[in-house]
């Protein structure tokens, strides 16, 4: 793996994460510690990040990576996540999702459900599900196209969807907390998601361990806004009990 990629890759997981360990990286990447040492150390001379003992935290502004570097973070994860969360779909429902690395893998995994009908603001999720039915009952929303997502935000946007009613909205939100719910990096992310959760009968969202405990920068909704939190099995105790005593009952553990 070439250092441009693992730097993307360590950026991404602090997007998500207030802190990450060399061990952790290393395992991720195949690659000595020597070598993730010395890419933290690039890195927080370029002040991405900030290095700590054992490995290193987020800077104190931080952007958000690229959307091609996220769908590469925890890649089986999400693809699990996907699968799991397509099991809550059924013929006749109509299916509202957002922008999300984790969501595109829901999108692919629900494709082949027949009768349902999608409403999204996700270019990718689209394409995905057309690509394998193209006969699917599909609604794109129009909005300012933003290309390093990619998908339509804004008030054309969240106003369309407010205009839809659908059985589930499923949702993958940067961070969940107990005590900030669900957060979003950009406002425009946050909105869109808000929007699709009080047009919906159910609300899902999609996270994998890594995104548990952590808080972005803008809310989308409370613990409790929550039906059903889909999310994978790095996901201990210690990250799952917390959001449980805020409210989020059912989680699903792929």
């Amino acid at each position: 793996m070439w250092a441009k990629d693992r730097h993307h890759l360590i950026l991404a997981k602090l997007s998500v994460a207030e802190r990450v360990s060399v061990d952790e990286l290393v395992v991720d990447m195949q690659v000595s510690r020597e070598t993730i040492r010395r890419d933290i150390v690039q890195l927080e001379g370029e002040g991405r990040l900030r290095r700590v003992h054992g490995g290193a935290e987020r800077a104190a502004v931080q952007n958000e990576p690229m959307f091609e570097d996220r769908k590469r973070v925890n890649a089986a994860a999400k693809k699990r996540i996907g699968i799991a969360a397509a099991r809550l779909v059924q013929p006749g429902m109509m299916v509202a999702l957002d922008a999300g690395t984790s969501t595109l893998a829901f999108a692919t995994a629900m494709a082949g459900i027949p009768d349902v009908a999608v409403i999204t603001n996700s270019v990718d999720a689209a394409h995905a599900i057309l690509a394998i039915r193209p006969d699917a009952d599909m609604v794109l929303i129009g909005g300012r196209v933003v290309p390093e997502i990619p998908g339509t935000f804004g008030e054309m946007a969240t106003t369309q969807m407010r205009r839809h009613s659908a059985d589930l909205a499923i949702f993958s939100p940067v961070a969940v907390s107990a005590d900030r719910g669900a957060t979003d990096f950009h406002m425009s992310e946050a909105d869109f998601a808000r929007a699709m959760i009080t047009s919906s009968k159910k609300v899902v969202a999609l996270a994998d361990g890594s995104k548990l405990g952590g808080v972005s920068r803008v809310e989308v909704c409370t613990c409790r806004e929550i039906d059903t939190l889909v999310t994978d099995k790095s996901a201990d105790a210690a990250r799952l009990d917390p959001l449980r005593v805020a409210g989020l009952a059912d989680i699903i553990t792929a």
